[in-house]
């Protein structure tokens, strides 16, 4: 009988463990259905949610497209904040094909073109009158001596290599005997500058110069002994012959002036003068590296042209009164100095540009200015000593000044034709590289 009750007794014990155990698993899944059931519904409400805001934001993307299409219209500014201005997308300007011919082998220079104009043009070496506080590479040409410069006529006129009177010291831009005599014996010239270690080397690209150039044409670089200082120590180091692979290092001691840039006006444009017997030259900026065969480039924009002198037209201003606006934004020279030439130049006939004047004379009154291509012809000389003497005399923006030099010697000379070729600067694009100045000068 005892045993019975205690049978029973745990045969309850055991019935209410069980329904304990089935209690906590019923719990456990209805906690798991519970949280399953609470993300299977967030998820639909933000599936929901975020297809109605992607489609919200997408018409959005629309409406602002679909506005500033029609008229570059502002936001209105939020709780009276104005909104900041959109930064400009800087446009591209992309080269385009230049048709050179395929090779040197057969083609040929022209004789000597009768219609460019002949007059024999001399050069100031010295004037004897100065102190020598006072002597400078430029000279100290008058108005009076400026202005007759302008006529294309048998004359002596400044252009650079001024010195003062026997005895005194140079002037600036002074070469070793050496490296006059290997310019002197140059018919075709490239050259280039770096002064103030402002760039690095660029080398022009070998596999694109043909042999014939390698063996006949100069490729001169122009550098200051602080230039060649910081090339060795980049491992560039000219060979026994004094060559950086095609480029000829010629230092330049006692630079005629403090500003750089002028200083690299004498060899961009007083490359006659340097190289005396050459015929052609080709000048780069450092900025630059050269992709074509010098000769193919004579022959297309010189020679196909009939042209003495080629330059490109700049890639985005037209007329001088924008460049004068974008060199004071940029604080590319002393804005009174500016003004002063400008002024000045203004009062001299420089009008604007106009496109539209069926008489315009040039296709653009800007230049690109770091690549130029000319046969040393007297009127390709002359407009490059001119061009010369305003920058010595003004600022070293040379596209401020090239127009008005330009225009000024046509008018002095409507019997004399300068035949420039103002070509377009994306074909300067297809056959030079361009590259950013050194970030640490």
């Amino acid at each position: 009988m005892h045993c019975w009750f205690r049978n029973k007794s745990q045969s309850q014990n055991e019935k209410r463990l069980l329904a304990s155990r089935r209690a906590r698993r019923l719990s456990l899944i209805s906690t798991k259905l519970l949280s399953l059931a609470v993300a299977v519904i967030f998820l639909v409400y933000s599936s929901y949610f975020g297809i109605k805001m992607h489609f919200h934001v997408s018409e959005d993307v629309k409406e602002e497209f679909k506005v500033t299409n029609v008229a570059e219209q502002p936001r209105k500014p939020l709780n009276n904040v104005p909104a900041q201005p959109r930064k400009p997308r800087r446009a591209r300007f992309l080269p385009c094909e230049v048709p050179f011919l395929d090779s040197i082998t057969y083609f040929l220079e022209p004789e000597d073109n009768v219609k460019f104009s002949r007059f024999s043009l001399g050069y100031l070496e010295r004037e004897e009158w100065t102190l020598p506080s006072e002597a400078r590479f430029g000279g100290h040409q008058t108005l009076k001596d400026r202005e007759k410069s302008y006529h294309a006529t048998n004359q002596t006129i400044h252009c650079g290599f001024v010195s003062g009177p026997d005895g005194f010291p140079s002037t600036g831009f002074d070469l070793d005997e050496k490296d006059k005599k290997y310019m002197n014996a140059c018919k075709i010239v490239v050259s280039s500058c770096i002064f103030g270690s402002s760039d690095f080397l660029r080398r022009p690209t070998s596999k694109l110069i043909s042999e014939y150039s390698k063996k006949n044409v100069c490729f001169v670089m122009f550098v200051d002994e602080q230039t060649l200082a910081k090339l060795s120590v980049e491992g560039n180091i000219p060979d026994k012959s004094g060559n950086i692979g095609l480029w000829k290092i010629v230092v330049v001691k006692n630079l005629p002036y403090a500003d750089m840039r002028k200083t690299g006006k004498v060899p961009k444009f007083l490359s006659h003068r340097l190289f005396p017997s050459s015929r052609y030259s080709i000048w780069l900026d450092s900025k630059l590296r050269l992709n074509a065969d010098p000769m193919l480039i004579i022959e297309y924009f010189l020679w196909r042209s009939g042209s003495e002198f080629a330059i490109s037209n700049h890639y985005s201003r037209h007329c001088v009164w924008e460049e004068v606006l974008q060199n004071k934004r940029l604080n590319k020279y002393n804005h009174t100095v500016i003004d002063e030439q400008f002024h000045f130049y203004q009062s001299d006939g420089l009008t604007k540009y106009e496109s539209s004047d069926p008489s315009i004379l040039l296709p653009s009154f800007v230049p690109e200015g770091s690549f130029i291509v000319r046969a040393h012809t007297p009127m390709s000389n002359l407009f490059t000593c001119l061009w010369f003497n305003e920058v010595d005399r003004f600022t070293s923006r040379d596209q401020l000044s090239f127009a008005y030099t330009y225009l000024k010697l046509k008018r002095l000379n409507p019997d004399k034709h300068f035949y420039l070729n103002m070509f377009k600067d994306c074909e300067r694009r297809s056959i030079t590289k361009l590259f950013h100045h050194r970030a640490d000068t």
